[in-house]
């Protein structure tokens, strides 16, 4: 089953920390946002593989705004 990784808040893309194909356990941090100066880590909310990063760095995002998917093999 795969699932969508939803930024929580407006901001940009400061930093990416794994790539598609990658497995990634809960709670392993994804992308670090930059927000009104402050870091905001996105995690994992599931164990399984990246099967799609939707942004790169600098990119602006929407909050609830998709940046990842992971299949958990379900």
């Amino acid at each position: 089953m795969r699932h969508e990784v939803e930024s929580e808040v407006q901001g940009s893309v400061w930093k990416v920390e794994t790539e598609v194909g990658r497995t990634v356990a809960v709670g392993d941090v994804l992308m670090i946002l930059e927000s009104m100066k402050m870091e905001i880590p996105v995690e994992a909310p599931v164990a399984g593989t990246l099967v799609a990063l939707l942004v790169v760095p600098e990119d602006a995002v929407a909050e609830n705004q998709v940046l990842a998917v992971i299949d958990d093999g379900g």
